[in-house]
């Protein structure tokens, strides 16, 4: 897609207040516009500032601002000075936009800058729209559009995880490895398109059919696998649900409080105190965990507690990790019935089990009963506070949180899981193909199909300004 973007624009690049502020300018005429309203202290003209440098001076009203008035005397009335500040000069192509870039640092007055933001425009400058500085750089070939959602999930992440997976894309990680794909794919559209060249050829083959059929079932795998990769990429970006279940009066409220380390749950002796889920969420080793304390789970003729046990049960179905927190030994309807949601007898918690559910069972009030009552069983005492620590030490080792190291590729995006789930339809349909001798035309244009899903992901295959601006509309303004 060729970049229609030919104005200049400027925005407010960091949070408002601040002790200082920058505000961004991009576009042909980026050094010009600013020049217009920049004087610097050395007397030289912005215009011919060298790349990557930094020039300090005054903000003072362009002679737009007073049309009756000669800039030099504007120069003189100190009234007129609206900031001293720091300009940053880029040249294109190098530049975070691929243009002409200037940034001014200023000091964080919400006057201040609206002023500055106001002399810009005046000079000819157009308020940015959100995203459009990183717009303008995925168009400018600055980054693919996986590394452009890279940035703003990078400036959203809120713990060292999301970071990681976030610098991962935005490093090209990612990126790279749906080029090996479309390498690989290239070469078997390439090789089955080169034998309808010569169809007229009936037993002329190009290439090896079982050598294509593992090169396609080896992109199959990779695919398969980069999708299952979302639903752990998203739970490290919202936070992993640990869902706190067990019969009524055990301390589930008294330990989501002890864990959160607030009084968020009410606590009585009462039973059924607890009727809706409540959450919450900290941080374990650099991984935001949100843990979902629920109703007591028990028979009751209450309609409004019943409620609160059918979504407790539904809790436990979205949950990854599971606190089941026992004060006594549980009864053996108990154990059926969470067994049967969970899908493994929990009685063999411990052990390698079909479920992605972890179990924890956590036996609370152990400093009243201290026999153990479940083999690998975690005591604590929610009420003092007692090995909590341990306790979100062995919730972090259940979880099985991936080493997101330099080159880990992890899918957290929900459009580019869409994209992955389409080419991995059209790459299973390839195989399925070649097993029943489909002909060659027909494979060949699933697996057009599926280089175009991957090329979705990257940017190659869009080309409408709604659709970018559709990926785009939920960036900050100035990013």
């Amino acid at each position: 897609m060729q970049n229609s973007y030919s104005d200049t624009i400027c925005a407010l690049a960091t949070p408002t207040g601040g002790a200082i502020a920058v505000v961004r300018v991009s576009g042909p005429q980026a050094l010009a516009i600013t020049a217009k309203i920049f004087h610097p202290a050395s007397h030289n003209s912005l215009i011919d500032a060298k790349a990557n440098s930094l020039h300090y001076g005054t903000i003072l009203p362009s002679s737009d601002s007073h049309p009756d008035s000669e800039k030099s005397n504007l120069d003189e009335k100190n009234q007129d000075v609206i900031d001293d500040v720091v300009v940053s000069v880029w040249r294109a192509p190098h530049s975070y936009t691929g243009e002409d870039a200037v940034e001014i640092s200023c000091h964080g007055s919400a006057y201040i800058v609206r002023n500055i933001l106001q002399e810009l425009i005046r000079s000819g400058c157009r308020q940015a729209r959100r995203g459009e500085f990183t717009l303008r750089a995925f168009l400018n070939g600055k980054m693919d559009l996986s590394q452009a959602e890279a940035v703003a999930d990078l400036i959203a992440a809120d713990n060292k995880a999301s970071h990681d997976m976030a610098m991962s894309q935005l490093k090209g990680h990612f990126s790279s490895e749906l080029a090996r794909l479309r390498e690989q794919l290239l070469k078997l559209t390439s090789l089955l398109e080169l034998e309808l060249d010569f169809s007229d050829h009936e037993d002329l083959e190009f290439a090896d059919r079982k050598k294509l059929y593992d090169l396609a079932q080896k992109i199959n795998n990779k695919i398969a696998t980069l999708a299952k990769s979302f639903e752990t990429g998203q739970a490290l970006k919202k936070g992993i649900p640990v869902a706190i279940v067990g019969k009524t009066n055990v301390g589930k409220s008294t330990l989501l409080n002890q864990l959160l380390n607030e009084d968020k749950a009410i606590v009585s002796d009462i039973d059924g105190t607890t009727r809706d889920t409540i959450d919450g969420t900290i941080d374990i080793n650099g991984v935001t965990f949100r843990f979902i304390d629920t109703a007591g789970i028990r028979q009751t003729d209450d309609k409004v507690e019943k409620i609160g046990i059918k979504r407790a049960y539904e809790q436990i179905n979205k949950a990854t990790v599971i606190l089941w927190v026992i004060d006594s030994r549980p009864s053996e309807d108990e154990i059926k019935d969470l067994s049967l949601h969970l899908g493994y007898d929990v009685r063999l918690h411990s052990a390698e089990n079909a479920s992605d559910k972890a179990l924890i069972v956590v036996h609370n009030k152990a400093d009243l009963s201290p026999t153990p009552l479940f083999e690998g069983e975690v005591a604590i005492s929610a009420k003092k506070g007692s090995h909590i620590s341990l306790l979100k030490e062995v919730i972090f080792g259940k979880a099985k949180i991936p080493d997101i190291s330099e080159d880990t590729v992890i899918v957290s995006n929900t459009r580019h899981y869409e994209a992955l789930l389409r080419a991995h339809a059209d790459i299973t349909r390839v195989i399925e193909g070649m097993s029943t001798g489909l002909s060659s035309d027909l494979v060949a244009e699933d697996l057009r199909q599926c280089l175009d899903n991957l090329a979705e992901i990257t940017g190659g295959k869009i080309t409408t300004e709604e659709t970018l601006g559709n990926i785009f509309q939920h960036f900050c303004i100035g990013k």
